[in-house]
């Protein structure tokens, strides 16, 4: 476990691992912009989409709608059906659009927050590779998702389990920068109105937010966009703090 120093700045150990924290998202991004790296990094970018889908279906599930299926095309782009009673109303529906795009970065928060600890990481490894499985098996209806979330749960699990402690601080610190910075490969769509899901047009989630409520898309893009540096600013903070 890393700590503040009493004085306000940051030990050695925080710097060094504060640094890891950084260079496995440069080197993400830059592997994001590499011929090969999108191939590399396939799991992780359906693990974000994930993250996403099932950020609108838990929130769907939160305002009493019924979460009903999550598909997950094998661009690493999906969607998460869900089905209410009656007109939802326009705040619940931009929230729910929210939390889509906050749950990837609320997840990667998380697993690094767990960090902190080797028996959190072995319980966020565990939870993360269990609630996997279980969501395949409940609303997953995709041949990629079938595919590719098992198996990331399943490691997940085999990391928790088998893998040595520094490993498994690894792999839990990992999955979380994938999670937090997924934001950057999304970028273009969070500040646009709309783009092309399955062939078809369809409006963004910050679309949905502003067909929803008011003001243009780009404005609660900035919005989504500050509150996830804040989120990720914080998690930091508390992960070397006392």
């Amino acid at each position: 476990m890393t700590r503040w120093r009493s004085g306000g700045g940051l030990g050695s150990n925080d710097r060094s691992e504060i640094t890891a924290l950084v260079v496995m998202a440069i080197i993400t991004i830059l592997l994001w912009h590499s011929p090969y790296g999108g191939y590399l990094l396939y799991p992780f970018t359906i693990l974000s989409t994930w993250f996403h889908e099932m950020g609108h279906g838990l929130a769907a599930m939160a305002f009493g709608h019924e979460f009903e299926r999550l598909v997950i095309f094998p661009n690493g782009s999906g969607y998460a059906a869900h089905l209410s009673e009656g007109e939802p109303s326009r705040l619940s529906s931009a929230l729910i659009a929210a939390a889509g795009l906050l749950g990837p970065t609320f997840a990667g928060c998380a697993l690094i927050l767990s960090s902190r600890t080797r028996r959190a990481t072995r319980n966020a490894l565990v939870l993360l590779g269990g609630v996997l499985l279980i969501s395949t098996l409940i609303w997953v209806r995709s041949l990629t998702g079938w595919l590719v979330l098992p198996a990331v749960g399943l490691a997940c699990l085999w990391f928790a389990f088998k893998a040595r402690a520094n490993q498994r601080h690894f792999a839990v610190q990992f999955l979380g920068v994938q999670g937090c910075i997924s934001i950057y490969r999304d970028f273009g769509y969070l500040f646009s109105q709309g783009g092309m899901l399955g062939g078809r047009p369809q409006l963004s989630d910050t679309g949905h937010i502003a067909q929803a409520l008011f003001l243009p898309y780009w404005f609660w893009g900035g919005l989504i966009t500050a509150i996830i540096v804040a989120m990720i600013y914080w998690s930091l903070r508390l992960a070397h703090s006392r």
